[in-house]
């Protein structure tokens, strides 16, 4: 830096400066070259490392290089360089300025936090990319631990700043919060409930992305589209976004239909009332209601839609004052909610449609006055 300070001067000699007007362009031609110094640094980070860290990750047989060194984590390291580059050339264009230098020294020291705790940042984001091969668990995990380390890293960021702009040291700051950490824990209660709610949902195996879940007391019914540690991101049914926090899924309850999902069949139970009146003995011991049944049973038997490896029977309820009580359990193949839907509907109306034939009539609905 010496050598470069005395060449300035010999170029201001050289052009014919003096006297008074030496000091006020030496500084000026210094901080010019500061200047370019550090925009010459950014520029070789942007024409040279850039290009050469690609190719080379671009050449690896893995691909978890591309993701971590992507182009977005190398151009926010290009934007720390240059504050580097003025930091350390500060010396040199101020040394007749103590107290400008300290100011901007402080200034920059605070930019290059900033600008460091940024590409941590997006450093940490690009974990959500990675392809780790153990499914949604694995990466939800990963996020959710992405999402600790960043509040992490923000809160000693931020010590960090504060300590220099007060000039003192971090570590008496962070020795000095233990007096106020009730304070910050009242005042981030919620958000610390989130945080320890959010990781057992994830550790635990609770909820996934892309689960259909029922969340009664929230209205809740529909596919989960993001978990944050905050956060759950429910897409219902009718296209309504509802957000639930994940301290109301772990203190309360919902219903998540992933075993429903991954399941062989869908569960159908459905209940026909019929009239006792018209039940009667079609000889000396069988009743048509039993020759329905039969009947029922084995029209389910034949039927295609049905999962036939998964429990099937046709049952009698309790008898009420309204009538007795048919109800048809079995399993769908079709899990999807609008082909289940039409499937389930056809079964039903079939059934429904052969009582005549056994002299059967299904109970009419009670009207209440």
């Amino acid at each position: 830096m010496d050598a470069i300070k005395v060449l300035i001067e010999n170029i201001i000699r050289a052009c014919g400066v003096s006297g008074g007007a030496v000091p006020v362009v030496r500084h000026v031609a210094l901080a010019v070259v500061a200047v370019l110094l550090a925009w010459l640094a950014e520029a070789l980070c942007r024409r040279l490392l850039v290009p050469l860290v690609r190719r080379i990750t671009s050449r690896t047989a893995v691909t978890w290089d591309d993701v971590l060194f992507s182009d977005k984590v190398l151009l926010a390291f290009c934007r720390v360089v240059p504050a580097v580059v003025i930091w350390q050339l500060l010396p040199l264009v101020f040394y007749q300025f103590p107290t400008a230098r300290e100011v901007i020294s402080r200034l920059t020291a605070i930019y290059i936090t900033i600008a460091t705790a940024h590409l941590f940042v997006v450093f940490i984001n690009t974990f959500k990319n990675l392809d780790t091969g153990h499914g949604t668990n694995t990466r939800q995990y990963m996020q959710t631990f992405c999402g600790v380390l960043k509040i992490l890293l923000l809160f000693v960021a931020a010590i960090v700043v504060v300590a220099i702009a007060i000039n003192r040291s971090p570590m008496t700051l962070l020795a000095g919060l233990g007096a106020t950490s009730a304070i910050l824990m009242l005042v981030f209660k919620d958000t610390i409930e989130g945080l320890v709610a959010g990781v057992r949902l994830t550790s635990n195996d609770m909820l996934h992305v892309g689960d259909w879940i029922t969340v009664p007391a929230a209205g809740a019914d529909g596919t989960v589209e993001e978990m944050t540690l905050t956060t759950v991101k429910i897409r219902n049914f009718d296209n309504t976004i509802i957000t639930v926090s994940p301290t109301a899924l772990v203190s309360g309850s919902f219903r998540n239909w992933i075993g429903m999902q991954q399941s062989p069949g869908r569960r159908v139970s459905r209940k026909l009332l019929f009239d006792v009146r018209s039940i009667h003995f079609t000889d000396e011991g069988t009743t048509n209601m039993t020759l329905f049944r039969q009947a029922v049973e084995d029209y389910l038997q034949e039927n295609e839609l049905l999962n036939h490896d998964m429990l099937m029977m046709v049952r009698q309820l309790e008898v009420t004052q309204y009538g007795i009580p048919l109800e048809l359990y079995f399993f769908l193949k079709e899990k999807a909610w609008k082909e289940y839907e039409h499937q389930l509907a056809a079964i039903v109306e079939h059934v429904a449609a052969m009582t005549p034939a056994y002299g059967l009539r299904l109970a009419a609905p009670v009207r209440t006055a």
